[in-house]
């Protein structure tokens, strides 16, 4: 690992001065202290504070941030940073994986909210969450979900790399844990499970890929009021919740979609925070701009 990374022991000590210069981050600095997009929020019974909106680093499997070339996808999470965006969402089968470290080298670790994820049920999920350090170039990760689980069944099919999880969690290299579901079924498992303190949800009010009946990952979504009623259930249980597919897996091309579903997802009391796929930093401004008005009111 790099002789300069930030570790566990840097993140517990702190630094007085570096919370107070987070106190009031960039995008908020003129809003006079109204909500807005880089408000640092806790993150349901994990006590843990990420910025309310996320960047998403794997739209189309992260085909769509690769295609940028590595230095445009350094600058790319710098403009997130400097606009006050401080959660990145990750994840192993991403294309994006082996970039974040060199995104992120200059940038202070503890101010960052890194979540990724891990598919499957590795054979040896150890070394799948030590290399994830190692890639990362850190020595924890913010929080592992469990990718893409369609079935109701999962806690049985993923018991492996659920208690390797546990164990990582146990010796800080992990700080919080989840899921995200592509669909109902394993949707309502994970709702009510005691393991899960994180839940990654699909969102928004045209159910544009969200979760149906269907056990497939890709299957179209068909009403969004099933996935509401899983939320309320998830906040009763003291779950973070974080939503996804804002903007329709990109395919909400037309402005007034993406406007209603920023307005729909702000609106829900349920979710402490959204991750969004981005590409330029003129897309960081547009979802910053309507989820400030989102949530002006």
């Amino acid at each position: 690992m790099r002789r300069n990374r930030f570790t566990r022991r840097d993140f517990l000590a702190g630094s007085a001065s570096l919370l107070a210069a987070s106190a009031l981050t960039p995008a908020c600095a003129t809003l006079g202290g109204r909500r807005c997009a880089a408000d640092r929020v806790t993150l349901g019974k994990t006590g843990i504070k990420l910025s309310r909106l996320g960047i998403g680093l794997g739209s189309n499997s992260g085909n769509v941030q690769r295609n940028l070339g590595q230095e445009a996808f350094n600058r790319l999470v710098h403009d997130a940073y400097d606009r006050g965006i401080r959660y990145l969402d990750c994840a192993q089968s991403y294309k994006t994986f082996e970039w974040i470290a060199g995104a992120i080298k200059d940038l202070p670790r503890d101010q960052l909210f890194i979540m990724s994820k891990i598919g499957g049920n590795p054979e040896k999920p150890d070394e799948v969450i030590d290399r994830h350090l190692k890639t990362f170039q850190t020595d924890y990760i913010d929080c592992v979900l469990l990718h893409c689980a369609i079935t109701p069944t999962w806690p049985q099919e993923r018991a492996r790399l659920m208690e390797a999880i546990d164990k990582a969690q146990a010796q800080g290299k992990i700080r919080a844990k989840g899921i995200s579901c592509h669909s109902l079924p394993a949707l309502r498992v994970a709702a009510s499970s005691d393991w899960v303190e994180v839940n990654l949800v699909r969102v928004n009010p045209q159910a544009k890929h969200t979760d149906s009946e269907a056990m497939k990952w890709d299957a179209p979504g068909t009403t969004i009021e099933p996935v509401l009623e899983q939320l309320k259930i998830m906040h009763r249980n003291r779950h973070g919740i974080i939503g996804m597919k804002l903007v329709g897996n990109g395919d909400f091309t037309n402005a007034d979609d993406r406007e209603k579903a920023m307005q729909f997802a702000m609106s829900l009391p349920e979710i402490d925070a959204v991750t969004i796929g981005f590409k330029s930093a003129a897309e960081i401004d547009e979802s910053i701009e309507r989820m400030n008005r989102a949530l002006a009111g």
